[in-house]
This record gives C-alpha cells, sequence and structure tokens, in this order.
C-alpha cells in the first residue's frame, strides 16, 4: 500500500473523502464550464484552467447518482490523472490533513469492484475519511477515453 502523508478532505453527500494533495493540482471556483451534448451524465463539460482544457466531472453523480446544483456554491478539485487532468465536482474541499502514523487503514468493502477507487480509509478518533485514487477512478468511468480523444482533439485545433 502506498503511503500518504497528507491529504485534501473534501465532502460529497453527507461524507468525507481525501485524494493524496501530491494528485491535487488546484481548488478552483467553478466557472464557465461548457456543457457538451452525449457525454455520459456524470461529465458536467469542460472548462479551462491555466490553459488547459480538462473534463468536470460530477462526484455526486458518480456516488449518489444526483447532480450538483448551483454550481457557484461548489468547489472544483482540479487533480492529474495517469490519463489526463481532470476537474471533480464537490461540495467543499474542507482542509488538507496529515495522516497520522497507523491512521491509514484497508477495508475489505473497499475491494467491490464498482468501488475499487477507493483505496483505503484514514481511521481517526473523530471520524472515517475514504480515500479516492483519482487514476483508478478515471479509468474505471464509463467513456472516459472517448473524452480523452475529444479533448486532445480540441488541444489539436487550437494548436492549428
Amino acid at each position: 500500500m502506498n503511503t500518504i502523508d497528507q491529504v485534501v478532505v473534501f465532502q460529497a453527500g453527507q461524507e468525507e473523502y481525501a485524494i493524496s494533495v501530491k494528485e491535487v493540482i488546484s481548488i478552483e471556483k467553478i466557472q464557465n464550464v461548457t456543457p457538451i451534448p452525449h457525454l455520459p451524465t456524470y461529465v458536467r463539460g469542460i472548462t479551462k484552467v491555466r490553459d488547459e482544457l480538462i473534463p468536470v466531472i460530477d462526484f455526486d453523480t458518480i456516488l449518489y447518482s444526483s447532480q450538483a446544483e448551483n454550481l457557484q456554491d461548489y468547489k472544483m478539485i482540479v487533480l492529474q490523472t495517469g490519463l489526463l487532468p481532470i476537474g471533480i465536482i464537490v461540495q467543499d474541499a474542507k482542509e488538507i490533513l496529515n495522516v497520522p502514523e497507523g491512521a491509514l487503514k484497508q477495508v475489505g468493502l473497499l475491494a467491490y469492484s464498482k468501488t475499487k477507487y477507493f483505496t483505503s480509509v484514514i481511521n481517526l478518533d473523530d471520524r472515517l475519511v475514504t480515500v479516492v485514487d483519482p487514476s483508478i477512478l478515471v479509468e474505471s468511468l464509463e467513456g472516459v477515453h472517448e473524452i480523452l480523444e475529444f479533448i486532445n482533439k480540441e488541444k489539436q485545433e487550437e494548436v492549428s
């Protein structure tokens, strides 16, 4: 198991989740998301962050089948994954947490095939925080390779 020293803790639904700070590019206010027709429902569209086109994924849709409303009330965590940078819409990016030694636990339920992107749980005195691997998350999403092709095509058109 990889060791994680620091994580960004965020909220989706009523739960707290975390992603290693090593995979977080930035935390942004959500603005100018351009919807793209015919993409899976979890993809809200694309946006430009630091002159880079990135897909915007709604974490509530992936986990709870409910779309984030009033996007100005949400945050976007921009992540580097194995395939491409993505933005995930979350209710709130709450804190950067130093993970105490011995707090990272493997849980048998995390082996469930539909949630392989949950890699462990941070077991703290007063709460549990589920750790998400963004690369596994992106790989597990239906249609992600088509999205990658679209973004690469858009980048090529910008250059020409």
